[in-house]
């Protein structure tokens, strides 16, 4: 573990920091998964996972566990409109103990925030929420006129002062090419195995998303516990009501009982009040 500071000016201790990353560029690789509680933040160190990625509202639940997992705090599109929001939100994301932001929006953003030795993730390649841009949702860089204009944008990037770009749905081969040509830290989601971090959404890997997309690959089912859950929890209210309903529940198991001489004696009492009003 390395020893740090938050923004916030707090000791803390990490895993990881972005020196190492880029110290592990092309030397090994890195796995990140989305955290957005305490609890999946502690799955994922449990799992030894290298890299956790929250949104920027949920920094502070992430580390409430006093998780020690490199954050990256990912700021929403339409949260944050204004430069003044995203560099207010980011130096409150990092204040909180995240460790780098990530933003899909311009090449000005990045490098407002890259001047401020902010560490930024850019978003590259399949972005969905810019993808009527490019037709819906699909693979970017399939063709060579397309891939060598995703590489001119990884260089922009770069220059804007990013340090990690979250590279989208990209043809395994064209990712490889243009990872080992850029000083990003390239982090995969769906980009093959030629980055330098593989990523997936940790309801994906475990299996707790219904509709999976092509890149993703479950490993546990969740969703299949969830639904086991809600039918154990109708069969066994449904098992209540019929048991209430035949008299059998409350059983003697299930009641309090009394003395027969103290019952006794209840009795006779409450037939002699009864008689006498």
């Amino acid at each position: 573990m390395k020893r740090t500071y938050t923004w916030a000016a707090k000791p803390a201790r990490r895993n990881l920091t972005v020196a190492d990353l880029r110290a592990g560029k092309g030397r090994r690789q890195f796995t990140q998964v989305t955290a957005n509680t305490a609890e999946e933040a502690a799955a994922a160190a449990a799992a030894n996972i290298d890299l956790i990625i929250c949104n920027s509202h949920n920094v502070e639940a992430v580390r409430a566990g006093k998780d020690e997992l490199f954050l990256t705090a990912a700021m929403g599109l339409p949260d944050f409109p204004t430069p003044d929001d995203i560099l207010r939100e980011a130096l409150r994301a990092l204040g909180a103990g995240a460790d780098a932001v990530m933003t899909a929006r311009s090449m000005d953003v990045v490098a407002m925030l890259a001047k401020e030795d902010i560490p930024v993730m850019g978003h590259l390649g399949l972005v969905p929420r810019k993808s009527t841009w490019v037709g819906g949702l699909r693979a970017i860089g399939r063709t060579a006129d397309e891939a060598l204009e995703l590489f001119e944008r990884f260089r922009r990037l770069e220059e804007a002062g990013a340090c990690l770009v979250e590279a989208e749905v990209i043809p395994g081969p064209v990712m490889a090419a243009i990872s080992e040509r850029s000083g990003l830290i390239t982090v995969s989601l769906g980009s093959g195995a030629g980055a330098d971090v593989m990523y997936l959404f940790m309801e994906d890997i475990c299996g707790d998303n219904e509709n999976p997309p092509r890149h993703a690959r479950a490993y546990g089912d969740l969703a299949g516990l969830r639904r086991r859950l809600r039918e154990e929890r109708v069969a066994a209210l449904r098992a209540f009501r019929a048991d209430a309903m035949a008299g059998a529940f409350p059983g003697p198991k299930e009641t309090a009982g009394i003395e027969p001489g103290e019952l006794d004696r209840f009795l006779d009492r409450l037939g002699a009040r009864s008689a006498a009003s």
